[in-house]
């Protein structure tokens, strides 16, 4: 059996060796040289991301309309594990928006709280950027014979 690349088990140096052996048995060996996108350690880590600032420009700002519910004592736990975890990790940072999204709680399967955002309120109050897209003959015409295609202008950096 061919062992996957070196990266794979240095990537997962901080993990279990039954996860290791779950993971060899699991994976076809076909594919074992991808086996580092299932690692626990890189999943807890985004790309390194670029210095640049991202606004969502709002209409008028206008006071928050609706109703303000109380949260129950589970709920403000999971709430505030969830805003900790994920601001150790950098997934979320924190916003200087006037504009807020109702946050709601689902409970799961396993008996717990399943946390949802809903984002409806704030998806109302975007201004939406719209631009006249080229009809579709225009494009092919345009990126006949291209191979590769990027986005110039990225929020991640590679």
């Amino acid at each position: 059996m061919d062992l996957p690349p070196l990266s794979f088990h240095a990537s997962l140096g901080k993990e279990e060796p039954e996860e290791i052996e779950t993971f060899l048995k699991v994976v076809p060996p076909a594919y074992h040289q991808y086996l580092d996108v299932f690692s626990k350690v890189k999943a807890e880590k985004l790309p390194t991301h670029c210095a640049c600032d991202h606004h969502i420009n709002l209409q008028v700002l206008l006071p928050p309309v609706g109703v303000i519910y109380s949260i129950s004592n589970d709920g403000s736990e999971t709430l505030r594990t969830y805003i900790s975890g994920n601001l150790e990790k950098v997934f979320i940072k924190p916003s200087s928006s006037s504009t807020e999204a109702p946050v709601l709680f689902v409970k799961s399967k396993d008996e717990g709280l399943c946390l949802w955002v809903d984002y409806h309120k704030l998806n109302a109050v975007t201004r939406k950027k719209r631009y006249p897209v080229p009809p579709m003959n225009q494009l092919l015409t345009v990126f006949n014979g291209f191979h590769y295609l990027f986005q110039h202008r990225s929020a991640w950096c590679m």
